[in-house]
């Protein structure tokens, strides 16, 4: 979504699920996706790279300038991804037994975040910027795990259709993201 934000062409390639193939071990020690190349530069870790790309192509930014905001933005990322995308990979775990309870859990703990979203039309204010790159694939997938947004969520909802129909996000969407639900016109 940042190179698409930034207007920036690159080449996707998703790899077979089902077993690391040995080009991308080559790359990456951990065999983990998503994996950037970038000339003679090989990056591995999701934040890493959604930082890298901003500062490589910097316009437009996707981070405050002032370094208080800044460390802001690298908490909120930090905690989606410790506490929302854990949850999200924990519920889509083979065979877990308490799949209910884990989607109560990340519905509930989303809902507090509706204080958030009551005004600005971004995550932490007014501008577009890498939290919000964080926080769309997440939101795209609660459908997909069962999780609908109630009116309930109205704030967390708009959010979510103002992400969505970014069209950067359409166009970052994978083969098999797009398969999971239906991009609003």
């Amino acid at each position: 979504m940042v190179l698409a934000e930034k207007g920036v062409s690159c080449e996707v390639v998703y790899p077979d699920p089902a077993r690391i193939q040995e080009d991308l071990l080559d790359l990456n020690p951990y065999g983990s996706v998503p994996t950037l190349v970038d000339r003679d530069l090989v990056l591995y870790d999701g934040r890493i790279i959604l930082e890298y790309l901003d500062e490589r192509f910097p316009h437009p930014p996707l981070m405050p300038v002032d370094p208080a905001s800044r460390a802001r933005f690298r908490i909120a990322m930090l905690r989606m991804e410790r506490d929302w995308y854990a949850l999200i990979a924990a519920i889509d775990a083979p065979g877990e037994k308490t799949r209910p309870a884990l989607l109560k859990q990340l519905l509930a703990s989303l809902l507090q975040t509706q204080p958030l979203f009551a005004n600005p039309p971004y995550f932490l204010g007014q501008d577009f910027s890498l939290v919000d790159v964080t926080m769309a694939p997440l939101l795209w997938r609660l459908p997909h795990c069962g999780i609908e947004l109630t009116p309930q969520a109205a704030a967390l909802r708009d959010y979510a259709e103002r992400l969505f129909q970014r069209p950067a996000f359409a166009r970052s969407l994978s083969p098999q993201e797009s398969a999971m639900r239906p991009l609003s016109p």
